[in-house]
C-alpha cells in the first residue's frame, strides 16, 4: 500500500503551521502492511526525512508510547489506535448516521457501512450491526483502494471530468480478483456510469464471491463527501438481486440523512 502525502489546505497561512508535527503524522502513518517494522533509515526513506530525523521522531513516539524499539527496529503500539477512535468518538457524522444504519440493517439483513474518500482510499468511518450472526462488510477504520469497492466509485462520481482523469493518472490500479476496475480507460467510464446511475454495483472487485452496492450520500446542499454500502454474497443475491432489493433501502436512508447533513 502507497504511503500519500498529506493533503494540504492552501486558506491556511503556513507561518501558522508546527512543519514538525505534520513529520510526525508522516512518520506514524509510514507504517503499513508492507511496512510493520522499520529502522530509522527505511523510516526516513518513506518520509522523505534524513536518517537522523526519522530517529527522533521514533524516539519520540516510543516515549509517548505510541510505538516501541528493539535498539534497531520500530513499530507501533496499540496507543496509536487512540488517534483515530478520536475521530469516531467526537466527529459528527458517525454519530448522526448510526441510528439509522441500524433500523436499515434490521429491515433488510445486513450490515450497512458509511465511508469517505480519502486521497486513493475509502476509509470506512460507521457499520451497523446486522441481524445474521455472521455479516460481511467493513468495519469502522477499515482502508480499502477506491478501485476495487462500490463506495470508491459513487465518491468519485462526484468528481468533474479533469479531476478525475487527475485522480486516475495517480492511482495505482492493483489487481485483486482479475477484474477490469484495474483499467485506467474502463474505470473512467464505470465512474461516470455510476455518476449517472447514482449508484454503483462493484461484483467480485476486491474478493471473490462478494459483491458490493453504493449509493452517494449527499447533504442538504447536495454535495457528496460520504456514500452507503452494503456488501454482500454473491450467491444469495444473484444476478441484478442485490440492486432489486437493496438499492431502495440505501437510497431511504440516504433522502433520509440528506436534510441532516
Amino acid at each position: 500500500m502507497t504511503t500519500l502525502p498529506p493533503p494540504e489546505n492552501p486558506d491556511i497561512d503556513r507561518k501558522l503551521l508546527i512543519e514538525g508535527l505534520g513529520k510526525g503524522l508522516r512518520v506514524i502513518e509510514a507504517f503499513t502492511d508492507d511496512r510493520p517494522r522499520m529502522t530509522a533509515t527505511e523510516a526516513g526513506l518513506a518520509t522523505g526525512l534524513t536518517r537522523t530525523a526519522a530517529r527522533r521522531y521514533l524516539m519520540s513516539l516510543v516515549h509517548f508510547g505510541y510505538a516501541a524499539t528493539d535498539g534497531k527496529y520500530y513499530w507501533l503500539l496499540p496507543r496509536v489506535l487512540r488517534l483515530g477512535q478520536s475521530f469516531l468518538d467526537s466527529a459528527r457524522v458517525p454519530r448522526l448516521v448510526q441510528p439509522y444504519l441500524q433500523r436499515a440493517s434490521m429491515q433488510c439483513g445486513e450490515a450497512i457501512n458509511v465511508g469517505a474518500l480519502d486521497g486513493h482510499e475509502v476509509i470506512y468511518i460507521a457499520r451497523s450491526n446486522a441481524p445474521r450472526m455472521v455479516s460481511i462488510g467493513f468495519h469502522p477504520g477499515a482502508r480499502v483502494p477506491a478501485h476495487v469497492v462500490s463506495q470508491g466509485f459513487v465518491l468519485l462520481s462526484a468528481f468533474d471530468d479533469d479531476a478525475l482523469a487527475a485522480w486516475i493518472a495517480r492511482h495505482d490500479f492493483v489487481e485483486y480478483t482479475g477484474s477490469d476496475s484495474v483499467d485506467a480507460t474502463r474505470f473512467h467510464e464505470s465512474v461516470r456510469t455510476a455518476r449517472a446511475l447514482g449508484y454503483w454495483k462493484a461484483d467480485q472487485h476486491l474478493n471473490f464471491g462478494l459483491c458490493g452496492l453504493a449509493v452517494p450520500l449527499k447533504d442538504r446542499k447536495g454535495r457528496c463527501q460520504y456514500a452507503l454500502s452494503v456488501t454482500v454474497q454473491r450467491q444469495v443475491y444473484p444476478g441484478d438481486q442485490i440492486v432489486a432489493k437493496l438499492l431502495p433501502v440505501l437510497r431511504d436512508v440516504a433522502d433520509a440523512l440528506r436534510p441532516l447533513l
